[in-house]
């Protein structure tokens, strides 16, 4: 099963694609990186990149579902609506593909991946690299913090 894990934002889009294998408890880390959108631009046309970067992704990965990071408590009001926005042209973009879309808090997240929710930053890391069994994780957080949607979706099915 493959499964692409997606945090959503509207400068930076982080995607991690994870395969597991039936009967097997092993998790592969098949592709990952970011979608990265110019400030520059009209918020127009950056959700349009977004949408149009993320259906490559999809044509190239074709995954069999999609778990997303749903929006719970914003600290910086003023980020809010962009994300969200950007959240609803990715949940578009996957309702087009038919690609069933799972979506976890992060609090759910951190407490599939650590059992506590309100698990710090680094403690989400170390169990990330667990998972996939390495030392090295991307660089961008929003890749991890995808990745680690994935691994959430994966131990709730």
């Amino acid at each position: 099963m493959k499964i692409l894990g997606i945090d959503p934002g509207m400068a930076i889009v982080g995607y991690g694609m994870i395969e597991i294998n039936a009967g097997s408890e092993e998790i592969k880390l098949a592709a990952s990186g970011s979608i990265q959108t110019d400030k520059s631009l009209s918020d127009s046309k950056r959700l349009l990149e977004i949408s149009s970067d993320l259906a490559q992704i999809l044509e190239l990965y074709n995954p069999d579902c999609a778990s997303v990071e749903k929006l719970f408590f914003f600290k910086n009001q003023k980020t809010v609506i962009p994300v969200a926005e950007a959240r609803g042209v990715i949940l578009a973009v996957l309702e087009k593909y038919n690609i069933p879309t799972y979506e976890y808090t992060p609090m759910e997240v951190k407490q599939v991946l650590t059992g506590y929710g309100r698990a710090e930053k680094r403690e989400v890391d170390r169990m990330v690299r667990l998972a996939l069994n390495t030392e090295t994780l991307p660089k961008l957080d929003d890749t991890v913090d995808a990745i680690a949607i994935a691994i959430c979706h994966s131990r709730s099915i």
